[in-house]
């Protein structure tokens, strides 16, 4: 439906352009607070928390309230919680608003795709997936644009970031009603749904691990990455912005591509096992990496365009699939071992840059890509219900 399609976008830009300009003001906001680094970095691994805490039970709250009604929830919170950061400067205050803008982010993240994938016109899926990812790859450079545009220090940028909230809001509430979900009375919902979701894909979930791995993880190992080859401080933070600008222009082209197969499904597996095919190859330059620094610009890119192509394209397959509370369960599963990929690679990956620059992080990097690419490929010609 084009109302349901039109009311999700414009509600997600506006909302994720608030939070994407709030996020970067809060931890300058903090550090003129002279709070130390390791505080303001807790801080900002409270959103990823609250998202991992509400995403498992996201299908039974939205069993309980409706689609709908979650989704306003999901975008009312993070307006209580910009509210919250102006009229007060208590620390554990602000940690605990931040969890409850995480836990609605998670909700959002999980409900949106849910919904693009249900108003998609068949045969269409691909092209509104990816468009809606790329979008959503914008707001991480529209809203840090806002804030500079604004000045952190003026007063007035955190009323600009509750009138983006409240935009999104407005837009949010034009989401058509939607039909009875088909399997409301059957499906698992809970820890329960979430394995049976697993069980159903299990290969899909884990290129949304790869995805998240090499998209999500790395991105926030860059910086650190190019300090070691022995970049300047500005071209190692420009890592971050080549691979995320890879994941964002890949994501249309990927699912455009990706609705153009006379099967569909076969040719999701296909494209799927060519992005994995592509993060091999560029793993295996690692080890190269010190002697030639120039190859770390190509390769970054391959990660975040193959990366972002992969979760786009696992998401295509699961709203190709399913539907109602069934879709809901399959996606925040997709939105868990995405962001668990994203952790275990940040986490893992900077002890391995300490062992070794040519034999420690790319044997981290050959393993993750190694696993993936073999699960696709041996599920590439597997028949499809």
């Amino acid at each position: 439906m084009r109302q349901g399609l039109l009311s999700v976008f414009g509600s997600t830009l506006f909302q994720l352009s608030g939070i994407f300009m709030l996020s970067p003001l809060l931890l300058l906001l903090l550090k003129q607070a002279q709070v130390s680094t390791t505080v303001a970095g807790l801080f900002a691994a409270t959103t990823w928390l609250g998202i991992f805490i509400v995403t498992p039970f996201a299908s039974v709250i939205t069993h309980t309230l409706g689609r709908r009604p979650t989704m306003w929830l999901a975008s009312t919170l993070p307006m209580v919680a910009a509210l919250g950061f102006l009229l007060t400067d208590v620390l554990w205050v602000w940690f605990a608003l931040e969890l409850m803008a995480g836990v609605a982010g998670g909700l959002r993240w999980v409900l949106a795709e849910a919904f693009i994938a249900e108003f998609a016109p068949p045969g269409k899926i691909g092209r509104y997936i990816g468009a809606y990812a790329t979008m959503v790859g914008l707001t991480f450079v529209i809203g840090p644009a806002l804030l500079a545009w604004v000045g952190p220090d003026n007063a007035q940028a955190l009323w600009l970031v509750l009138a983006l909230l409240a935009i999104g809001l407005a837009w949010t509430a034009l989401i058509p009603p939607l039909p009875p979900d088909p399997d409301r009375h059957t499906a698992s919902i809970g820890l329960a749904g979430l394995w049976r979701a697993v069980r159903a894909h299990p290969v899909i979930m884990l290129a949304g691990f790869l995805g998240g791995f090499f998209e999500l993880g790395l991105a926030s190992i860059l910086p650190l990455y190019g300090l070691t080859l022995g970049l300047g401080a500005s071209t190692a933070a420009l890592l971050v912005s080549v691979s995320g600008m890879g994941g964002t222009l890949a994501a249309l082209p990927a699912g455009m591509l990706a609705d153009r197969f006379d099967s569909p499904a076969q040719g999701r597996r296909t494209l799927m096992a060519v992005c994995a095919a592509l993060i091999f190859l560029s793993a295996c330059a690692s080890p190269w990496v010190g002697h030639a620094p120039w190859l770390i610009w190509p390769m970054v890119a391959i990660w975040g365009a193959s990366g972002g192509a992969l979760y786009t394209l696992a998401m295509i397959d699961i709203g190709s699939r399913e539907k109602g509370m069934t879709l809901v369960n399959a996606t925040a599963v997709l939105v868990l071992t995405y962001t668990l990929g994203g952790l275990i690679a940040s986490s893992v990956s900077g002890a391995m840059l300490d062992v070794s620059l040519e034999l420690g992080f790319p044997a981290l990097l050959l393993t993750a890509a190694s696993i993936g690419l073999a699960a696709l490929l041996k599920n590439r010609h597997k028949r499809l219900p």
